[in-house]
This record gives C-alpha cells, structure tokens and sequence, in this order.
C-alpha cells in the first residue's frame, strides 16, 4: 500500500518562516528610540516682590523629558512616525506642562518626497526659528529670549506641513484647529515660515496669529531670525513686530493663563517690537553665549525693558554637561518682565543658575 504523506506539516512550516522572515523585515524597516534630558540645577533669583529666592529646579538648561519616538518605512519613499513625549519635574517628580502626561509633543506623521504632514501637539514654525536661529541660549537657561519675546511655543490640535529642502530654502506650515463649538475662529491658530540654511547661514521668516477663545481679538507676531557661522562663533539676530492680545510686556496687558509662558494677553491694539543681538563661541568642550534684547513698547505707557544674559557651558561628555549663566532685566516705567529659565517663569528681574545636565 502506498504511504502518503500529508502537505500540511511543509505548509505550516513555509508559513511560520514567511511569518518570522516578515517580522524580521519589519523589525528592520521600524526603528524606535526612547530619548530624554535629565536637567537639574540651582536657581537664585534676585528682584522678586519676596525678595531673594533660591531653589532647585528642575529644566534650566533645557525641560528634563522623556520621549519616544519611531519611524516605518512604507516602501516607495513613504514612512510613518510618531513623537511621544512628556515633561518631567526633576526636583519633585511631577508631570510638567501643567500636569500634562505628555505636554511637550504628542504627533503622528506622514512622509515622502513631497514633505511630511503630521498632526497632534506640535512646536510651532515660530518657535523653532526662535529655538533653533534666533536665540543663542537655545531657549534656556536665565538669558532666554523669551523672557521679552514672544515663543508661541505649542500648538494643540494641529496639522502641519514641512516641505522638503530646494537649495537650502523650505517652508513650514501649521494650522491648529480652535474646536469651539459653532464658531471655527475661536482659539484658532496659525504659523508659518519660510527657512533658508545653506553653508554659514541660516535665516527665517515667520509669522503666528492666534484667534481670542471669547471675541473676535487676535494677536500675532512676525519674526525675522538670522544666524551665521564663521570658525568657532556663532552671531544672532532677530526682529520682532507683535500686536494685539498676547503682546508679551508693554501696552498695559492683562493676564490671562498666568506668565509669560502661559500666555500674556495685551489690550486690543497694543504693540511692541523686539531686538536681539547674540554671541556663541564653542572651544573644545567649552562653549560661552551671550545676548542682549531689546523690547519696545509702542504704547504711550512706553513700557520698555532690557535683558542681558550671559552663559558658560562646560561638555563633560557627548552627551553631559555642566552650566552657569546669569541674566537681568531693566524694567522701565512699571514693566514687569521676569528672569525665567527653560521650564519656569521667573519671579525677579535678575537670575542666576548653575547645574547638570544629562541627555538620554
């Protein structure tokens, strides 16, 4: 009698090593990283309304996070991604961006040859020409920028576009969707920018606009940043133009959602305009930056104010780093401008820090 052996055992058995071989390519086209900064220093601010305070705060150099993020490759140069990430108070163990989970940035993304569209919580296109052109402090530490300028830091809600990079110029756009019921207006925002970078220099131009969530008022704010490279220095410059509520400083504001990096709301018209001169000089594992910035108020309270801010920093690895900087604010005819650092608002118009801080 014949002995027939049965298909079935070489057909699981091409099954599970398709199986193994697909989640092995898989596995190869995914990557996902958990990063982070751990930041932790001491703050003695000088000008407070309570007189000297020193505290150890958490994010001085930069917000202490931790973030995961990871990218697919889809084939036909498309890929998904996504960014996860989360503020953490060092000094007690809380949640940062006001108890948020994952307050910093919180996004999904698409992209291809054409540009990346991502939608979620994201930084604004003016933020990251302040960030990463404009300010010599990267947006930390006590001689920030936006201790007088305007960040405009996250947009909630929001989808944006970046296009890719044609002879050094792109392009960024962002709209963030107010979601008020029955008027698609309030809360909106909008940003945009047009980048150059290309050899020694980088420039950008950038404008956010920002709908009131209670009446038609808006504010916005226009900024032009440059940064050039020659040898081992760095030299900043920017330019704001600000107008309408969320003026920062200046035209007799009123607060609403508390400080500069809650938000400050100016009455309807008001304007200032903003200047901002830097230096970085990076020798070896020493690195030193300086600016000062300027504020205008354009109001007849005539409400200016000026910041000087210096910092060294010291690189113990590729990845930790040792820092001090000091910064002070002269506030003119009752402006009220604060010294704050990359997590907190300040309480004085002087501030000294020094600290650690730890990439992961």
């Amino acid at each position: 009698m014949e002995h027939i052996v049965s298909p079935m055992p070489a057909l699981a058995a091409a099954l599970a090593l398709a199986c193994c071989t697909a989640q092995a390519q898989a596995q190869e086209q995914s990557q996902i990283k958990v990063y982070g900064v751990v930041d932790a220093g001491l703050v003695v601010e000088h000008g407070g309304a309570a007189g000297t305070t020193t505290n150890v705060s958490s994010g001085v150099a930069s917000g202490s996070r931790i973030g995961f993020k990871g990218t697919e490759d889809l084939g036909n140069g498309l890929s998904a991604g996504f960014v996860v990430e989360g503020g953490v108070s060092i000094d007690t163990g809380a949640s940062g961006q006001g108890g948020l989970t994952f307050g910093r940035q919180t996004f999904v993304s698409l992209s291809s040859p054409l540009g990346t569209l991502s939608a979620g919580r994201q930084y604004s296109p003016y933020y990251k020409a302040l960030l990463n052109i404009a300010d010599p402090f990267g947006d930390g530490l006590a001689g920030q920028a936006s201790n007088l300028m305007s960040a405009n830091r996250r947009m909630d809600n929001s989808v944006v576009y970046a296009s890719p990079k044609l002879a050094g110029w792109s392009t960024d756009l962002a709209y963030s969707a107010g979601e008020v019921a029955g008027n698609g207006t309030r809360k909106r925002a909008l940003s945009g920018a047009v980048n150059y970078a290309n050899g020694p220099l980088a420039l950008a131009v950038t404008h956010y606009r920002r709908e009131d969530a209670l009446s038609s008022l808006h504010a916005r704010n226009s900024l032009l940043a440059a940064r050039y490279t020659l040898g081992a220095y760095q030299l900043h410059a920017a330019y704001a133009a600000n107008r309408g509520m969320g003026t920062v400083g200046g035209g007799g504001l009123a607060v609403m959602g508390g400080g500069a990096m809650g938000g400050l709301v100016g009455i309807p018209g008001a304007a200032s305009r903003d200047l901002l001169l830097g230096l970085c000089a990076t020798f070896g594992p020493h690195r030193f930056a300086a600016s000062v910035v300027q504020h205008l108020d354009r109001s007849p309270a005539d409400k200016d104010a000026r910041q000087f801010g210096a910092a060294y920093l010291y690189s113990l690895s590729k990845r930790t780093d040792l820092y001090t900087a000091y910064g002070r604010i002269s506030n003119n005819n009752g402006s009220t401008f604060t010294v704050g650092n990359a997590t907190d608002d300040g309480k004085g118009n002087a501030a000294f820090n020094i600290g650690l801080r730890h990439l992961l």
